[in-house]
Formats: C-alpha cells, structure tokens, sequence
C-alpha cells in the first residue's frame, strides 16, 4: 500500500526547510509541475492543453528521454515553459551512492547543456536551469547538501495527484487536485505514458476548476 499523503504535512515541510514545497502567495497562483518527460505524443499534448488556459508550468525531465526526444524538448521551451532536472536516468535516491547519484544528474545537466548549444532560441538562457526534483521524492540529506552547495533549488510538492497509480480513477485523480491545491501549491503530475490516462482527464478540468476561480498557473522560477 502506498501510504504516501496526496498534500504533503505542515511537518515535513519543517523537517526538511531547505527544499521548496510551495510557494508563498498573496495572490491565486497555482504551479503545475510535470515529471518524466518529454515523452511523445502526450508532452505536445500537456502543452497545447495548458495552451488553451495561457496556462505556464514547469517540466521535471529526464536527460535519457530529452536526448531521444530533442524535438518535443525544444517545444516544451518554445511555448515559454520552465524546466528542471530529474536526473539523467530517473534513479532513486535511497538507493544510490552520492557520487553516483550527482554524476548522474550532471550526466542529465550536459544534455541541457547540448541542448543550448543546438538551439535557435534567441533567449538562450531560458534553457539553462537550477531547478531539481529527486525522482521519487527520493534524496538523502547528504545529496541534498551537496546540490545546494552547487547552486540548486530542489523542487518537491505541495500536492500530489497520483496520475500514475492506475488503482485510482481518473475522476479520483481530478478530485485530488481539486480539493487539496491552494495559492502557491506546487502540484505534480506526469507527462508519461504510465500516467497519461489519468493526467489527461484531470489536466483539462482541473485549469477549467481553478481558472473560474481567478487563479493563474506560473512556471517556477529558475
């Protein structure tokens, strides 16, 4: 049983102070944050859905899937989206040596870096970022220490819509995110195929949800 809380405690954010869960807001903001991509087919598909709603969010990806997919990459820039590392090859954690674990987010690094070199953007700066997000929500005190020294924000949740438990619903997936997401939440959902059939019922509904309510979706800061 996965006994992980769809919005994560008052005291785990104050155990852990140094990672970003949520952001402080007076105004109706909301930060839609996307793991695992890009994949095809549905990261084009997130953002022409996030288009509709002049919606911008922030797209964890994987430096593996961004050397396969450079093209759809390069879409999630050019539609003003931010982005993050998840590592090259979406390792856990708990389970991996420090030094491995940094090598392997460097490893996803230099694809950004490629990617800078590649690009046509004007606005080349857009594609470099410091923002990470541990796959799994899996990091020891040790790498998050040493990341921060590097100069790395690292990126964890507010809430959490579980797009990728295919033992819930979608209508299940939609009323997670619904009910539990406030100004400044930042919400994780997946732009993977594992997730896809939950995301995209809940992505749509839930920017038609809160944009009735006057709330606007921005991509985190780098």
């Amino acid at each position: 049983m996965d006994l992980t809380p769809i919005k994560t405690p008052r005291l785990v954010k104050r155990v852990f102070p140094n990672y970003v869960w949520d952001v402080p807001a007076d105004e109706n903001v909301i930060y839609l944050t996307f793991d695992d991509g890009p994949t095809p087919e549905i990261t084009n598909w997130t953002l022409a859905t996030l288009k509709q709603y002049n919606a911008k969010a922030t797209f964890f990806c994987i430096g593996n899937n961004i050397e396969k997919h450079p093209d759809i990459f390069q879409n999630v820039i050019n539609e003003g989206h931010a982005v993050g590392n998840h590592t090259h090859n979406h390792i856990k954690g708990w389970k991996t040596k420090t030094r491995d674990y940094l090598e392997n987010i460097e490893r996803c690094e230099k694809v950004f870096k490629a990617q800078v070199r590649q690009s046509s953007i004007v606005n080349r700066q857009s594609l470099t970022t410091n923002l990470f997000r541990p796959p799994y929500g899996q990091i020891t005190p040790k790498q998050g220490k040493k990341l921060k020294a590097k100069g790395y924000k690292i990126i964890m949740w507010d809430v959490l819509s579980f797009d990728w438990d295919k033992n819930i619903s979608p209508e299940t997936c939609l009323k997670k995110v619904t009910t539990k997401a406030v100004e400044g939440s930042i919400i994780v959902f997946h732009d993977s195929v594992k997730a896809s059939k939950n995301m995209q019922y809940a992505l749509p509904k839930v920017l038609n949800h809160f944009s009735k309510k006057g709330f606007i979706f921005k991509s985190l800061e780098v």
